[in-house]
């Protein structure tokens, strides 16, 4: 919506012919960063259940004994799209920007919505992975700072 609203300006803001690509492109850069997010946080605590029990044990809270866990989550998740902003016009021309610049847009205006798209999937990618990811570590924890594996562990054991 924030480029629709802003930048683009279609009448109607929600035409599909706008809406569509961008949700699109937005929700597939997502979902992969969410997913790997949140496969990392699930085998990450499988793995150091060990290590994330004694720190609970020890007198830490759930936002301490998670945080290695959570942190690397995290850098798993950002990883794709950093990746690909890291290579766009360097190494690769993204499809859009081809695109219009076959259909005979200005170069200049081409680069410029291709920025706006890298950042607002950038933008969604990365709310979306970290929203997912701390969800994720709520969720296996409980109120009174122990962990919560049971529902992942009867999932892997069927």
């Amino acid at each position: 919506m924030f480029a629709l609203l802003t930048e683009l300006r279609p009448d109607p803001w929600y035409h599909p012919r706008y809406a569509l690509p961008l949700l699109g492109m937005m929700l597939g850069n997502t979902m992969t960063g969410i997913s790997l997010g949140l496969d990392v946080l699930t085998n990450s605590l499988v793995r150091e259940r060990a290590a994330v029990e004694a720190c609970l044990a020890l007198g830490g809270t759930r936002h301490q004994a998670l945080l290695p866990v959570v942190r690397d989550a995290l850098r798993s998740g950002f990883m794709p799209i950093m990746n690909s902003m890291a290579a766009i016009g360097l190494v690769s021309l993204p499809g859009m920007m081809t695109g219009q610049i076959l259909a005979g847009v200005e170069p200049v205006d081409a680069v410029k919505y291709q920025l706006l798209i890298m950042f607002l999937i950038a933008g969604g990618t990365g709310l979306g992975t970290l929203a997912a990811v701390l969800g994720g570590a709520r969720l296996l924890t409980d109120h009174r700072h122990r962990l919560r594996l049971d529902g992942i562990d009867a999932g892997k054991s069927a």
